[in-house]
């Protein structure tokens, strides 16, 4: 059923006519005529009582049942298209996002913060964890965009927003503090704090200890960057983390070393599903990330 010709139809019972009708949905009154029997032919039924010219359009039974439901289903095709303008200019909508645990203070808080600024309507609901966790909440649709490291899944579209070198955390009595510079190669069998398997930062640092070919003594995991920085300071271990974090969390105790690696690096990304249609709010705060990032 056409929903311009229930307009018509409504139009006519509005006005009282034909001739009227035909003037306010600007076409000629035959070709009403014709759409208002074509109507009455789908449905079989007769909507309309047409009485001698110039008399009052009256409703039949079934006409008033129809218009009654044409009036309902054009009400809700308005609203339909008024939500939808909204939500094109970002009146109206919800935004799903994952975000690290690690960096996004320093570095995606003032961009939420300035979208909330430009859209105030939107609703934003983040998703705090680690990288790992997040592609598989994006691969199942649970949200939008996430912060990880760099994917392998060739089903991800990324956008980089930070290439960090690494820091090696050391207790300050360690003999490896004399150094000005460390290689994965000196931590051999030393022990080794390192965040949770949840973070994708966990797989790379492992996969770089396995390329390297040696192996921490023990491995203790962290999901919070200060509790492993404080088993470092008590002596449990080594940790390796992204210069920014290490720079955040100053921690009385921990000496600060630059790793000598070209490959181990903090490679932070913004990644979404190739063929995931965005949402307008989602394309609204790429497109800040991208203006902030993208040099």
């Amino acid at each position: 059923m056409d929903l311009r010709v229930l307009n018509y139809f409504t139009a006519i019972v509005e006005t009282g006519s034909f001739g009227k009708a035909a003037e306010q949905v600007h076409i000629s009154q035959p070709a009403l005529s014709k759409a208002i029997k074509l109507l009455e032919d789908e449905l079989s039924v007769i909507l309309l009582e047409r009485g001698k010219r110039g008399s009052q359009i009256k409703l039949t039974p079934a006409g008033s049942l129809v218009y009654q439901h044409a009036q309902t289903l054009l009400d809700n095709k308005h609203k339909m298209l008024t939500e939808l303008k909204m939500l094109k200019r970002l009146e109206y909508g919800h935004l799903k996002i994952g975000l690290s645990p690690l960096g996004s203070a320093e570095l995606f808080a003032p961009i939420i913060a300035k979208f909330r600024a430009n859209y105030p309507q939107i609703e934003i609901e983040l998703l705090e964890r680690g990288g790992a966790a997040q592609e598989n909440a994006l691969r199942n649709s649970e949200i939008e965009l996430a912060m990880s490291l760099i994917p392998d899944d060739q089903d991800f579209e990324w956008l980089q927003v930070c290439n960090d070198p690494m820091m090696v955390a050391l207790p300050n009595s360690h003999p490896l503090t004399q150094l000005q510079e460390l290689s994965l190669l000196d931590l051999a069998d030393v022990a080794l704090v390192t965040y949770e398997e949840s973070f994708m930062l966990h797989k790379v640092i492992l996969s770089e200890y396995d390329k390297t070919g040696i192996k921490p003594k023990e491995i203790t995991n962290v999901s919070q960057t200060d509790f492993g920085l404080a088993l470092v300071a008590a002596g449990a271990g080594v940790m390796l983390l992204p210069k920014l974090i290490a720079e955040r969390h100053i921690t009385q105790g921990v000496t600060l070393k630059p790793l000598k690696s070209s490959s181990l690096r903090w490679q932070l990304c913004v990644i979404w599903r190739k063929k995931a249609v965005l949402s307008f709010a989602a394309e609204a705060i790429l497109g800040l990330i991208k203006a902030k990032f993208s040099t």
